[in-house]
């Protein structure tokens, strides 16, 4: 196991007293498997301590803030990929079954493509294969650690990390590639209901396949496609 990977899957789930509790033993993993770089650690440590000593509501509104009512700081990777494109439900379908055939059942409720999901999955890898999985969603992870440095959020340190994994060299991809369109205030919940309603993703034989064999080149093809006109 790639205890990284699962530390980083912790840090990017929705907090809670027991991810507060589990502080010491993630600092530990961190600095155990030394796989991320001196600066990326001592950002993420500065996290950790963060979510430790925070008060709990605090941490929570910030999270629900950022990661649930900001559309452009979706935690679902292929909203960034395909967005409200039909090809999102047969993507979904080909990332569960590279679940499945790698011996991870998830629940009927998560949506396969939840990022704290993706990097438990890649825990259970060996590092070649996580590092190369990881690699195909760069991109996203670049966009992603761009505006939340923009933001002064210290969750950017997790998709730092995310890029310093990365196999091939993340300076390839640019914020560019994921434009960052104006989001609707994280309080005006009507605003938001109107800007996260998309159409319903289809599954199973009716799915559009676009690429059924190769989930990762739904992720490595990266720009989320243009609106279609009504």
């Amino acid at each position: 196991m790639v205890r990284t990977f699962k530390v980083l899957s912790a840090l990017l789930s929705y907090p809670t007293s027991d991810l507060q509790k589990a502080a010491g033993e993630m600092r530990s993993a961190l600095r155990g498997e030394a796989i991320v770089s001196p600066a990326v650690l001592a950002n993420l440590e500065r996290l950790i301590g963060e979510i430790a000593e925070g008060d709990l509501f605090d941490l929570e509104e910030r999270y629900v803030v950022l990661f649930d009512r900001t559309r452009s700081l979706s935690l679902h990777l292929f909203e960034h990929v395909h967005g409200e494109s039909r090809d999102r439900g047969q993507a979904m379908i080909d990332l569960k079954d590279l679940y499945e055939r790698n011996g991870l059942a998830i629940d009927a409720t998560e949506l396969p493509d939840f990022l704290p999901l993706f990097l438990e999955f890649l825990s259970t890898r060996p590092i070649a294969e996580a590092r190369d999985l990881l690699d195909q969603t760069a991109h996203i992870a670049v966009a992603l650690h761009a505006r939340l440095v923009k933001r002064k959020s210290s969750y950017a340190a997790i998709f730092a990390a995310l890029t310093d994994l990365a196999v091939a060299d993340p300076a390839r991809a640019t914020i560019d590639d994921f434009p960052d369109e104006p989001d609707a205030d994280p309080d005006d919940l009507a605003a938001l209901d109107a800007a996260w309603e998309d159409t319903p993703v289809t599954f199973g034989p009716e799915a559009a396949s676009s690429c059924k064999d190769d989930l990762v080149a739904r992720i490595r093809a990266a720009k989320r496609p243009a609106a279609r006109p009504a």
